[in-house]
């Protein structure tokens, strides 16, 4: 499973397989976008400090003094607020100078260029004026406009998707220790990682695979089930391959090492993880590209406003500057740093209240685009498990119950998982004695002082036992698994096993059909089996023998017919697909590479869920239409009052009037925001 040319040189973990670089190094620190550098814990602490010096800031201030009608005064008292202010211009504002900085290297001014150009003119400006520039001070407005900020960033990164820890949940699928076998045949525990190739291992049971590998000796079933999305586990013999990480059964296999370290299974998984991944991330989001444009507009109106009054008007030079920095400070309004991040908020908790856990916000904004939706079929749409779907009565001496009870009897007594589907399907099975298994052929034994056989369908052509084919014919052509019972010597009866489809599976494909969504299904069953699951539920194409590292060229396929594309699933070998996918959806009871793979994971398991997803973001989206419509919209009236294009009729925004506008543009936003609870589908 190679993809292009591509060599990766990253050390690789004890288990083999290469962990996490620091692009997507977990929850704590950004390593891309805006806040990239900046952890959580960060945001947070800065927050809490600033708005404790931000209270002696506002005590200080004579614009505050003045309207609450109160005074403090005191010899130096201007120099101790502009103190203050420098404290919190560095302290608080640095995650937003060390943004500004990063956009300009990048040429791609947004939301911290935007942040750091109105605190740096509100602060360079209320410097200037507190040694000696006439006019007044914005150091209230400096401490607000940090705290807000800071609040919003704060909030937003709770709720960004730390990069995953995908490639380290890989390494633990793997023991961490092998059972060598040395020339003389003595056995020796090593770390996986000292395996090489061609090296001999022995795998007892119930013990993982170290590594690929090609079975010399031994026989057994392997559940790879989480690896290959084989809901069966598979029969294994001498020549036959083995997976890193696939778990034994009860038989002792031998292997010959074919790929360990960089060159196995999983690390070429892991590969596919973090490539779909680093290509996923580099997307902007709504607020970013209002801050651009904003800052074009803040940027440009800020000029115009200084030369218009330095130009045309007979007030003196401070009078132009002020109407300069007052346009500078609200054209970066508190609504548009808290318009996003408090709807993201909002929406993860109604998210978590119902089962979803958003990890990615960029990509639960882009669920309500999404076109087609792809499952996983072993464990998403069914339960992973066998279970009886039909019986069919080949004689008139026996009824369905009484066929499973005496079928039971037999199974009760065998570890296959067949024979544990047929032991649950009934509330109490026959007892048996004399049971005998027949490998690879089924089971008897003397039930109700009958002889029973459980046969496989081989089994039974080579006993020569005829019976009515035509009751069976669909069966098979389903790709069901068939085990004959025989009662004294008649074929009496036939159980058809498959795994089970979820009782929400239906319900939840029909949702999506509403929504106007493609259904689809991948899997790396047989297609008989696929087809029946697809009719079964109605969707609208599968995809069927699909192998592990195929699933995301898969999705790639998809997505090249222009369609948006949504995976779910729950096992390791979805976990290249979820990253590919425009949205990645992992069934909260899956696997932990599905999980930290996943943008969503759904924590009850239930598919209809995946419908909520979309429903829920589509009324998230427009949340924050409204609110960034609302912050951008007060900037369309609040800069030109600001500038003085009113002022003819006697309408000019002072500071003061400007900051009230602020908070009632906060306050709006917020209210919008938690109305998003209330929404209707």
């Amino acid at each position: 499973m190679r993809r292009g040319n591509k060599q990766s040189h990253a050390p690789v973990n004890s288990a083999g397989v290469k962990p996490a670089g620091n692009d997507h190094t977990g929850h704590a620190e950004v390593s891309g976008g805006r806040h990239a550098g900046h952890a959580v814990a960060d945001f947070a602490r800065r927050f809490w400090i600033s708005l404790a010096v931000t209270i002696p800031i506002l005590a200080l201030s004579p614009l505050i003094q003045d309207f609450l009608n109160y005074r403090i005064s005191f010899t130096g008292d201007v120099y101790v607020l502009w103190a203050l202010a420098v404290f919190i211009y560095f302290y608080g504002g640095w995650p937003f100078l060390r943004g500004f900085w990063r956009e300009m290297q990048e040429r791609n001014p947004g939301m911290m260029t935007l942040i750091a150009m109105a605190i740096s003119v509100a602060f360079i400006y209320s410097s200037a004026v507190t040694f000696g520039l006439p006019g007044k001070v914005f150091y209230w407005e400096l401490a607000t406009l940090i705290d807000v900020m800071l609040l919003g960033h704060w909030v937003e990164m709770r709720s960004i998707m730390g990069a995953s820890k995908a490639l380290e949940e890989l390494a633990r699928l793997l023991p961490s220790v092998a059972h060598r076998l040395s020339a003389r045949g003595t056995t020796e525990d090593v770390p996986v990682s000292a395996l090489v190739k061609g090296d001999s291992v022995l795998i007892k049971p119930g013990e993982k695979a170290p590594a690929d590998g090609l079975i010399i000796s031994g026989t057994g079933f392997v559940d790879e089930s989480m690896l290959t999305g084989e809901s069966v586990p598979v029969g294994k013999q001498a020549g036959d391959d083995i997976i890193g990480g696939a778990v034994n059964g009860d038989g002792s296999l031998t292997i010959t090492i074919t790929g360990a370290g960089e060159e196995s299974y999983l690390s070429q998984m892991a590969r596919l993880v973090a490539e779909a991944q680093a290509a996923k991330s580099r997307s902007q989001d709504t607020a970013d590209r209002a801050a651009r444009w904003l800052t074009i507009i803040a940027l440009t109106a800020g000029a115009m406003t200084l030369i218009a009054w330095l130009a045309f008007s007979s007030e003196e030079a401070v009078f132009a500057v002020e109407r300069m920095v007052t346009v500078m400070v609200i054209a970066c309004p508190h609504a548009l740093g808290l318009a996003v991040p408090l709807v993201i908020a909002m929406s993860s908790g109604i998210s978590a209240r119902n089962g979803l856990l958003v990890r990615d916000r960029n990509a639960f904004e882009r669920a309500r685009k999404i076109d087609a939706v792809v499952f996983d079929k072993t464990g998403t749409l069914t339960l992973g498990k066998f279970g009886v779907t039909d019986v069919v009565i080949f004689t008139e001496d026996y009824n369905r119950d009484e066929l499973l009870k005496y079928a039971a009897g037999v199974e009760a007594h065998s570890a296959h998982p067949i024979a544990k589907g047929i032991v649950e399907a009934v509330s109490e099975a026959y007892p048996v004695v004399d049971f005998k298994s027949l490998s690879g052929r089924g089971a008897q034994g003397k039930v109700q002082g009958k002889d029973v056989l459980v046969a496989s369908p081989g089994y039974l052509e080579e006993l020569q036992l005829d019976y009515d084919r035509s009751k069976t014919t669909k069966l098979f052509s389903q790709g069901k698994t068939i085990i004959f019972v025989i009662i004294d010597n008649r074929v009496t009866g036939a159980v058809a096993l498959a795994d089970v489809i979820r009782p929400e599976s239906r319900e939840a494909i029909n949702g999506l059909k509403k929504l106007n969504k493609k259904t689809l299904m991948i899997t790396g069953d047989r297609k008989e089996v696929a087809q029946w699951v697809a009719a079964e539920l109605g969707l609208d194409e599968y995809f069927a023998g699909v192998l592990p590292d195929q699933k995301a060229a898969k999705i790639k396929q998809l997505q090249s017919r222009g369609l948006l594309v949504a995976m779910t699933g729950d096992g390791v070998n979805d976990a290249p697909a979820l990253a590919q996918a425009d949205l990645g959806i992992a069934i909260g009871a899956g696997t932990d590479i599905a999980q930290a793979t996943a943008d969503i994971i759904l924590v009850k398991s239930d598919p209809r869920d995946v419908q909520a997803i979309f429903e829920l973001s589509r009324a998230t989206y427009t949340k924050m239409v409204q609110n960034l419509g609302w912050a951008t919209g007060y900037n369309a009236l609040a800069i030109p009052a600001a500038a003085g294009v009113f002022v003819a009729w006697g309408i000019l925004l002072t500071p003061a009037l400007g900051a009230a506008l602020m908070s009632l543009s906060t306050i709006i936003v917020a209210v919008n925001a938690r109305l998003l609870r209330y929404r209707k589908n």
